[in-house]
């Protein structure tokens, strides 16, 4: 059996239009936390992710957050970026052509992009999990992700949707090493999730991004 490893899978850096959070100083805080790898998973863009793999190849997977006209997708080992506004249909064939790993970000957290029960039951011909617990949910929002995806024999990932770095590794899975997609479909069977939800104050980290960034536009 692999070597089990800690994972957030939902993690913003600075390549995200509410986040400032530099790549190198989340690798950085990752490694401080015992996280085995880093998955970024920015809004819309993978331009980051791919920055960071360079410098660390191994420990640095490339995910994206993609903005469909129902909600919004975590992807994992994405190839190529996902424009926003895109239909969930052709997000999911194009995710499937580049062999992604396809998960939906916060579902039943309507005010977030996210998902309605009907449309998770409409697309989980194309899922390979739902994320069931993510730390700036409330609680009572991810056990009713719990209850989806227990109840349709899915798999489930974990995040903090960390847009600062002290959000890093709030929540995650625990679960088997993995390399590849493949990979991660078996490894993510016997996961657990490790971690709780994290106060409501860490949203700060998200106003003050998009402050700042408009600021910063109005001076150029």
């Amino acid at each position: 059996m692999n070597q089990m490893i800690k994972v957030d899978f939902h993690v913003h850096s600075i390549a995200s239009p509410d986040s400032l959070s530099d790549g190198e100083r989340l690798f950085k805080r990752a490694k401080e936390l015992g996280l085995g790898k880093l998955i970024l998973t920015d809004h819309n863009t993978i331009s980051a992710a791919l920055e960071l793999q360079k410098s660390h190849p191994d420990d640095v997977i490339i995910g994206e957050e993609i903005l469909t006209t129902k909600g919004e997708i975590l992807a994992f080992f994405v190839r190529e970026a996902l424009p926003k506004g895109i239909e969930p249909l052709e997000a999911f064939r194009r995710l499937k052509e580049q062999g992604a790993f396809i998960s939906l970000a916060h579902p039943y957290a309507m005010a977030r992009h996210g998902w309605t029960e009907a449309d998770m039951e409409e697309y989980l011909p194309y899922l390979d999990a739902i994320e069931t617990c993510n730390a700036r949910n409330l609680p009572k929002v991810n056990r009713a992700a719990v209850r989806f995806a227990e109840n349709h024999q899915l798999c489930f990932t974990a995040g903090s949707d960390a847009h600062g770095i002290p959000e890093l590794g709030a929540m995650g899975l625990e679960l088997p090493d993995f390399h590849t997609p493949e990979e991660l479909r078996i490894a993510i069977r016997s996961a657990r999730v490790f971690g709780k939800e994290s106060p409501l104050r860490v949203r700060c980290y998200s106003r003050m991004a998009v402050l700042r960034k408009a600021m910063e536009a109005v001076r150029r």
